[in-house]
C-alpha cells in the first residue's frame, strides 16, 4: 500500500494513495469501499471494469475451467512486438488470453460462462478468444447447457490481422449450432463492448443485457463522424440509447443482476 510521505519530517502520515476513485461517467469521487462488493457507483450506478477473474466470483462460487491453458500461437503472426504484450497482460490478468471460460452454477442452475477481461489487451478477440468462445458453445450444446457471457471488449485483435476476424464467423456459427439445440444464450454487455465482438456474438443472444452508462458499438464516435460528417447525441453509443432504439432488451445494474439471470434460468431452462 502506497502512502503519502512527508520527506522533510522524514515519517509517513500512512494515508492511503489508493483510497478514492473517480467514476468514469459521471466524474464524481468515490470512497473506494463505498462502490464495493460491485463496483458500481453509488451515484450513476455505473459498472466499473473488472479483471475477469475478479468479475466471475460475483457471479458463481462453483466453477470449472476449460481451456485454461490455450496459448496463441506466432508462428503466423509477425506484429512488432506482440509476443511481449501478451507477456504483459498475462502477468496483469493471471490468463492466458482475454477470456476466461468453463462450466459454474448459478442459484442451483448448471451454466456454460464466459468473462472478457478488459485489461488483457483491450479484452479484445483474438484466435484463442475464438477457440475457446467455440468450445464453451459446443460443450454447453453437448451437455445441454445454457451459455452466459459477460462482454466487455474492444473488439477483434488488430495485432492477428484476418485471424482475429475469421472467429467472428466462427463463433457465430457456434452461436447458432447452440440455438439449434433449443439451448438458452444471454449476453450482458459491459463498458466498452466494440467492434467485431458487438458485430458478431454480443448480440446473437437470446436475451441482450447492458450494464448502465456501457458504450456499446461497433467504430468509435470519432471515426463515424470523420466518415459521416455528421453530429451525434451525446448518448450516442450508450446502453440507454441503444435501448431506446430496440438493440439492447434491458439495462441491469450488476448488483441486480443475480436475481434477473435466475429469472430467465426459470423461463428458458428446461
Amino acid at each position: 500500500m502506497k502512502h503519502y510521505i512527508n520527506k522533510q519530517k522524514g515519517y509517513s502520515n500512512k494515508v492511503p494513495r489508493d483510497l478514492w476513485i473517480k467514476c468514469p461517467y459521471c466524474k464524481a469521487n468515490l470512497y473506494k469501499k463505498k462502490i464495493l462488493p460491485y463496483f458500481e457507483c453509488p451515484n450513476c450506478h455505473y459498472d466499473f471494469q473488472l479483471k475477469a477473474m475478479e468479475k466471475l466470483k460475483l457471479y458463481t462460487k462453483q466453477f470449472e475451467p476449460l481451456d485454461s491453458n490455450m496459448e496463441v500461437s506466432l508462428k503466423n503472426i509477425k506484429f512488432p512486438n506482440y509476443k511481449e504484450k501478451l507477456s504483459v497482460a498475462k502477468k496483469k490478468t493471471q490468463l492466458n488470453d482475454a477470456i476466461l471460460t468453463g462450466i459454474g452454477n448459478i442459484k442451483g442452475f448448471k451454466i456454460a460462462i464466459g468473462v472478457l477481461d478488459p485489461y488483457f489487451i483491450m479484452g479484445s478477440m483474438g484466435t484463442v478468444v475464438g477457440k475457446k468462445l467455440v468450445d464453451l458453445f459446443d460443450t454447453a450444446s453437448s451437455k445441454g447447457l445454457p451459455v452466459i457471457l459477460l462482454i466487455s471488449s474492444g473488439g477483434a485483435r488488430m495485432q492477428e490481422g484476418i485471424f482475429s476476424l475469421m472467429q467472428m464467423i466462427n463463433v457465430s456459427d457456434a452461436v447458432i449450432r447452440h440455438s439449434k439445440k433449443g439451448l438458452f444464450y444471454l449476453s450482458i454487455l459491459s463498458d466498452p463492448t466494440m467492434g467485431g465482438v458487438s458485430a458478431s456474438f454480443a448480440f446473437q443472444a437470446d436475451v441482450v443485457l447492458a450494464e448502465p452508462h456501457a458504450r456499446i458499438g461497433f467504430a468509435g464516435p470519432k471515426i463515424i463522424k470523420n466518415v459521416s460528417s455528421e453530429e451525434f447525441p451525446t448518448d450516442f453509443q450508450r446502453a440507454e440509447y441503444l435501448m431506446k432504439h430496440g438493440l439492447v432488451d434491458n439495462i441491469i445494474r450488476r448488483s441486480q443482476q443475480l436475481d434477473i439471470i435466475a429469472d430467465l434460468l426459470k423461463i428458458h431452462v428446461k
